[in-house]
């Protein structure tokens, strides 16, 4: 369901830590917002170092952004943020003045996987027993 891009320069981030922010990425998406795991979609994207910009200075910031359904209560997308921003600083070992996390939102209905459209928030449970039967 939710879909997360990881924009780093290239080098910055190792297959072993992208496979590390993989998983705690899905580890706190699915705690937070109540899905499988296995519906947490991450995806890396390596810059070359001359195309990553700060401030209109070359730079290396570790920018994550999220597409998440609309209707989660803001304080649970506050949290999220605020918990994908640590993680992320964690394990990346990149500074988290350096982390930028922007979760973006549109309506369940705007989004289809799997040929299914997405189910609004606090319907997974009847979604995936239509989609699985």
């Amino acid at each position: 369901m939710p879909v997360y891009t990881c924009t780093a320069a290239q080098g910055s981030l190792t297959s072993d830590l992208k496979a590390r922010l993989a998983a705690e990425i899905t580890r706190i998406h699915a705690d937070i917002n109540h899905v499988p795991p296995a519906y947490v979609n991450v995806v890396f994207s390596d810059l070359p170092a001359d195309s990553v910009f700060a401030g209109g200075r070359p730079a290396t910031p570790l920018i994550l952004t999220g597409w998440v359904r609309r209707g989660h209560p803001q304080e649970e997308a506050t949290r999220l943020a605020l918990e994908l921003s640590s993680a992320t600083a964690r394990i990346s070992g990149v500074d988290e003045s350096r982390i930028m996390v922007v979760l973006q939102d549109s309506p369940a209905r705007s989004a289809v996987e799997g040929g299914h459209v997405l189910p609004e928030p606090g319907e997974e449970r009847e979604w995936l027993r239509r989609t699985e039967a």
